[in-house]
């Protein structure tokens, strides 16, 4: 029998090494949800600022012709925000599936050599 001593420094830091990418992979998701939330917190700024400015239409128009025009002119701001909105998004989900796919490479090469080994 071979009396070999157990060498914890090295374990951990094959543990490490294996497991690096996921630990990359999931502080990135933490990142784009993050992300995510605080521009899904910007679009519901951008309702409760239309509400509020709809409001604000309502007590100061005058005649009905007044309000229907500003009710208008706030509907066609409020749908520009909703684009700009709506373009950070498609940006975000377009970087978060190039990253993801660039995890999965960088994991799949660290696995088949260690299959290879095998």
């Amino acid at each position: 029998m071979t009396d070999r001593t157990f060498d914890t420094n090295q374990m951990l830091a094959a543990a490490r090494e294996a497991f690096a990418p996921m630990l990359k992979a999931q502080q990135e998701g933490f990142r784009t949800f993050e992300r995510l939330a605080r521009l899904q917190y910007a679009v519901a700024g951008d309702m409760l600022e239309s509400g509020i400015a709809r409001m604000y239409a309502a007590f100061a128009a005058a005649t009905p012709t007044e309000l229907f025009s500003k009710h208008t002119e706030l509907n066609s701001q409020f749908v520009d925000k909703l684009r700009e909105r709506a373009e950070e998004f498609a940006t975000v989900t377009s970087e978060m599936q190039a990253k993801f796919s660039q995890f999965n490479h960088e994991i799949a090469a660290k696995a088949v050599p260690a299959r290879k080994a095998a």
